[in-house]
């Protein structure tokens, strides 16, 4: 600013002595338009820059009131609140919107200055000015890139949390609660890897149109990455219970509305999310514990079934904390080898042990044996099942190998349990392969159980895994048979060995009509197909009496054995009256 100054006492300077040419040599040096006017504000003369920017040559602007040309706002000259401005001062410095002779808009800087004469009146005015449209455009990017999702465009994280940090002062002034939504799309990964990730932005814009129709102007919607989103509500009652139901009504708003479908190009897709709310008032510390409980409410939604909602309870935080302490045991596990196969016993029916299922347990060194049911479902949420996984799949080939050597166990067969993400992992097959490799096995009596769920969540892919590993001679089992879809259409097309009928069927096959029909039909439609049967959870004489009288030949529970180490179950090999159960 001060070498406009200069540059205008320069050019009032040469005006004054009236030396034209020191005029032309001053101004025209500036990159930057230059104007001189007199008293009136009517342009005396301009430089070459200033037509360049403008447009208008000097014969058409001089005696015209500077800003004559320019665009007008409410009627007003464009640069009236300058000339306001500079009643006070001796130079103003001022950013507006004007317009080129071609009617093209642009962004100017402009500095006006006084000068005076020696008896300091105020004789000229220098304007000097620049085109900044293209900078000016450039920060504006800038800033909305920092502060904003260029897919959505919806606020970003930096731009929530400032808002946040807002909303909580807020809420401390008024005593007014707040409410933040913490919004998951479900099984958006599966979407994104089947059709492609154009398609998934389809569907994340889309999913942004829909939060911003339905919320006020005052609530935030924000993006913060990925498939989450954030919509933080301001203004709720101050009464906790009548704030809770006010979060919750937009929160069951939001889900029937992003359960509508969508058409993401040529498709048309069903969508669900998950939504954790965590109220906020002048109790909250920071930020950063806000959103904080939103997300563990929403991880709650997610594990009780997903297309749902939950609110943060404190309760939740030991549990969350419990969850990671569990995650980070279940590492050392991984690593110091912690885990032990136990093997349950499995028959035919006339009383001949023919192999094993083989089922996981944690040996911890404090806590002692953990339960899988504890664990398992951490391991899959978490990755983790596929280094226990592979773990499981080369301690069986070991136990194969070791019953090899023995005339009684050398043609058992092991059955292990195979998760889904195991399953579906692309290289499966080939680490299965490089298993047996390394352990030289009959394959033909290492048995895989597969859930319903499993194979029907990619049944082309799940055909042509199960073709390539029955190729090397493994054995299929579909597990759990009859609780899931059980589809006669399905069962045609996998190549299996076994339907394993649900213990759930047996508990009560006894006393339940409809039990005894369900385990008739699951063995007519085996028969049919060709595949062997076995029940699972037989615990009475009843319960396998009448399942030998309907046709199942093999069977599994605690009336022949628990799930044991391998030193007691080779003991109970040795044991001569497992047969006098039939």
């Amino acid at each position: 600013m001060s070498g406009f100054a200069i540059l205008a006492q320069l050019v009032v300077e040469s005006c004054q002595a009236q030396n034209n040419l020191n005029i032309s040599a001053i101004a025209f040096e500036s990159q930057d338009g230059m104007v001189v006017t007199d008293t009136n504000k009517k342009i005396l003369r301009v430089n070459r820059a200033f037509t360049k920017i403008t447009g208008y040559a000097e014969q058409e602007v001089v005696g015209e009131v500077l800003g004559a040309h320019g665009l007008e706002k409410d009627g007003m000259n464009v640069y009236s609140s300058t000339w306001s401005d500079l009643e006070e001062t001796e130079v103003v410095e001022d950013e507006v919107i004007n317009i080129r002779k071609s009617g093209e808009t642009y962004t100017e800087q402009v500095f006006i200055t006084k000068v005076k004469d020696a008896n300091g009146i105020t004789s000229n005015f220098v304007a000097s000015f620049r085109d900044i449209t293209i900078s000016k455009k450039a920060t504006e990017e800038i800033q909305y890139l920092a502060y904003y999702d260029t897919l959505t465009n919806l606020p970003n994280r930096r731009l929530l949390v400032d808002r946040l940090k807002n909303a909580l002062l807020k809420s401390q002034r008024t005593g007014r609660n707040g409410a933040l939504l913490f919004i998951d799309l479900d099984h958006f990964k599966t979407l994104n890897d089947s059709l492609g990730h154009y398609v998934g932005d389809l569907l994340l814009q889309q999913v942004a149109e829909r939060l911003t129709s339905i919320l006020r102007e005052s609530d935030t919607v924000a993006r913060l990455g990925g498939d989450e989103y954030v919509v933080m509500l301001e203004g709720l009652s101050g009464n906790v219970d009548e704030a809770v139901a006010q979060a919750g009504f937009v929160g069951e708003k939001i889900l029937t509305l992003l359960k509508e479908p969508f058409q993401l190009d040529t498709k048309v897709y069903q969508n669900t999310v998950s939504i954790g709310i965590a109220l906020f008032s002048s109790n909250y510390q920071s930020f950063e514990e806000v959103l904080k409980h939103a997300d563990i409410a929403m991880y709650q939604a997610k594990k009780h079934g997903r297309n749902s909602l939950r609110f943060f309870d404190p309760n939740m935080q030991m549990v969350i904390h419990a969850r990671m302490e569990l995650e980070y045991e279940l590492r050392k596990a991984i690593e110091l080898e912690q885990f032990q196969l136990y093997y349950q016993i499995q028959i035919d029916h006339l009383g001949n042990p023919i192999g094993a299922e083989a089922l996981i347990r944690w040996n911890h060194p404090e806590q002692g044996l953990v339960s899988p049911l504890h664990f398992i479902p951490l391991a899959e949420e978490t990755g983790l099942i596929l280094p226990i996984g592979q773990w499981v799949l080369k301690e069986a080939c070991k136990q194969l190998k070791t019953w090899e050597q023995t005339e009684q166990t050398k043609r058992f067969t092991l059955s292990i349990n195979i998760s889904a993400i195991q399953f579906h992992k692309n290289d499966f097959v080939e680490t299965v392969v490089a298993c047996f490799q390394h352990c030289k096995i009959d394959h033909s009596l290492l048995k895989f159980e597969l859930t319903e769920s499993i194979l029907l969540e990619d049944i082309e892919d799940a055909v042509s895994k199960m073709n390539s590993l029955k190729n090397l001679g493994i054995q299929f089992s579909l597990d759990d048979f009859g609780t899931g879809y059980s589809s006669l259409q399905y069962l045609k097309l996998l190549p299996l060995d076994q339907l394993k009928i649900d213990q759930s069927f047996v508990r009560d096959l006894v006393e339940d009509k409809s039990d005894r029909a369900i385990v008739r039909t699951i063995i007519a439609i085996a028969e049919s197909l060709e595949l062997k049967v076995i029940a699972e959870g037989v615990e009475t004489e009843e319960q396998l009496s009448l399942l030998a009288k309907k046709g199942c030949k093999y069977y599994q529970g605690y009336l022949f054995g628990r799930p044991v180490p391998i030193d007691e179950f080779n003991n109970l090999l040795k044991i001569k009256s497992i047969t006098d159960h039939l």
